[in-house]
């Protein structure tokens, strides 16, 4: 067990490096339109609140997420060609030595949104 342990905090700390380089991919000109469409469907389903199993179903409600977007991800990135991939964890890499501060500014949009759509609700059961 302690070697899964292992190798699934390998796998997250790759991960960290991993979405930052394709974002950065994805504005390279050598970056082929069937991983653009690939890291947008990622996107959209991360970012969609209708989930294939619901996130309110105990345990299996995420577990489609920690399935199912790991796999595009990896799927974006044999899109993507190695070499491109390469130049472009380089670049990712420094952007987490910068302060922990700085990666609040991507969190922010995110959390707006969520007020905002809380606020509506409140508002629409409120009538």
């Amino acid at each position: 067990m302690y070697n899964y342990c292992v190798n699934l905090k390998e796998r997250a700390e790759k991960l960290k490096t991993d979405i930052p380089a394709l974002y950065i991919a994805l504005g390279k000109k050598e970056t082929p339109v069937a991983a653009k469409i690939c890291a947008g469907l990622a996107v959209a389903y991360a970012l969609s609140p209708v989930d294939l199993i619901p996130d309110f179903v105990p345990i299996l409600g995420y577990l489609d997420d920690v399935v199912i977007l790991p796999a595009l991800v990896a799927l974006t990135v044999k899109f993507v060609p190695k070499d491109v991939f390469e130049e472009c964890r380089k670049e990712a890499r420094g952007l987490w030595d910068k302060p922990k501060l700085s990666r609040w500014y991507f969190a922010l949009p995110v959390v707006a949104l969520w007020i905002v759509l809380f606020c509506a609700l409140v508002r629409l059961l409120r009538k």
